[in-house]
Order: structure tokens, then C-alpha cells, then sequence
């Protein structure tokens, strides 16, 4: 992917004009990441902002038991790591790659001297950090709240939510995750995973087809379980 086309799609960029957009392209830097490669680690020094070009990660943090607790799966054009940046404090969770992945790297240094001489960035920025503590409070209440079946649901809807594709009425979930990855963001047993996932299936609200899962009526899936 041309990196002037991915950093125009980024939203915290998206009011920047065309020079300003290539004087981002130009400061940072590829970084290439095997499957399950650890990006960064909690704790570390926030030294970098990432968007993603290629593959995904996963955002994870580590329970008092050892236990994983994925708190979102981000692919192509999202970003992250942007907390650390702006207050300089050790990154607040760990970031690992779930396939090949391709991230483009901007320093600290070089992006605080993009909102310098552009304070739209920050503008813009603040309205995203407000989007995810909003569905970070969503994940929060769906976790103490819901039952496991209402816990799975949720985590399908904020896939969807995250990058599920409109058609038709159908929302398709390209490349669904692994089950356990799953039941490390419902908070729930890979065996509740696979046995909701099926209850869901004969009942017709969803359908998979290879690593595929389509919701077969998004408003009434929606309805039942938001």
C-alpha cells in the first residue's frame, strides 16, 4: 500500500492537506512482524505511534492469574499506541501480531512536531481517544453485566462494529478470529465460544462460510443482544 494513501485514511490525519499529508509519509518508518511477534510490551517506554498496513494485532493485557484479556483486534489502516505518546507514560497494554504483519512508525518526537504545526491533529485525535473509551465503557458493562451468551453476542457486534462489511442487510466479519481469541474478549471458555457460536447458527442469526461469519440479520441480532 502507498504509505500517502494510508496515512490520508487515517482519521487523526484526515483534515490535513495534501503537503502536510506527505510530510507525514515521509517521517516514519516500516516494521515488519512474524506471526504472534510482540509489537511492544506493557510497561515499555511509549516511543512510537503504529498504523497498521498490513495483517492484525491484537491489544492485550495480562490478569493477576497469567490469563490473557484481549481488549480489540485492529487491522489495515487502523493505528494505535497513541496514549504514550501524548503523556509519555509506559504503554498500558501489549500489542502481538495474529499474522504477518506490516506496521508504518512514526517517533514521538516527529509526530508531537506534526500536532505542533498542526493542532487539528490533536482535535481530531481527542475525538477518536473519546470513540474507544466509549466503547471501552460498552465492553465494560457488557463484561459485568451479561450472561456469556450476551458477552459472545457482543463481541461479534463490536467485530462488526470494528470491520464487518454491509450487504444487503447481512453484515460479513472477513477473517473471523480464533476461538480462544474469542473467549479472551468475551471473558468466557473457548467451549462457550463454539457452543454459543452454534446456538446462534441453528437459530439462524448467523452463518459461516470459511473464516467468514455473516450476521444474517444485523438490526435483529443488533436488537436482541445490544
Amino acid at each position: 500500500m502507498d504509505i500517502v494513501e494510508l496515512v490520508r485514511a487515517v482519521p487523526i490525519f484526515g483534515d490535513l492537506d495534501e503537503n502536510e499529508i506527505k510530510k507525514v509519509a515521509e517521517i516514519g518508518i516500516n516494521r515488519k512482524f512474524s506471526k504472534n511477534g510482540i509489537v511492544f510490551l506493557e510497561e515499555e517506554e511509549g516511543a512510537a505511534l503504529f498504523i497498521i498496513i498490513s495483517g492484525k494485532v491484537k491489544i492485550v493485557r495480562t490478569d493477576d492469574d497469567g490469563g490473557e484479556v484481549i481488549l480489540s483486534i485492529l487491522g489495515s489502516g487502523d493505528f494505535f499506541g497513541e496514549m504514550a505518546i501524548l503523556d509519555g507514560l509506559p504503554r498500558s497494554a501489549t500489542v502481538v501480531s495474529i499474522d504477518n504483519s506490516e506496521l508504518f512508525m512514526i517517533h514521538r518526537r516527529d509526530f508531537l512536531q506534526v500536532v505542533e504545526k498542526a493542532p487539528q491533529v490533536a482535535i481530531s485525535l481527542l475525538r477518536e481517544l473519546t470513540r474507544r473509551l466509549r466503547k471501552a465503557d460498552e465492553q465494560i458493562k457488557s463484561l459485568s453485566l451479561k450472561d456469556a451468551v450476551g458477552r459472545v453476542a457482543n463481541v461479534i457486534l463490536q467485530l462488526a462494529d470494528d470491520s464487518g462489511k454491509i450487504k444487503k442487510g447481512q453484515v460479513i466479519i472477513p477473517d473471523f478470529p480464533l476461538q480462544q481469541d474469542l473467549a479472551n474478549m468475551a471473558g468466557t471458555s473457548r467451549e462457550t465460544i463454539s457452543r454459543t457460536i452454534h446456538q446462534f447458527i441453528r437459530e439462524g442469526l448467523l452463518e459461516q462460510r470459511g473464516n467468514s461469519l455473516i450476521i444474517t440479520n444485523f438490526d435483529k441480532f443488533k436488537s436482541s443482544y445490544s
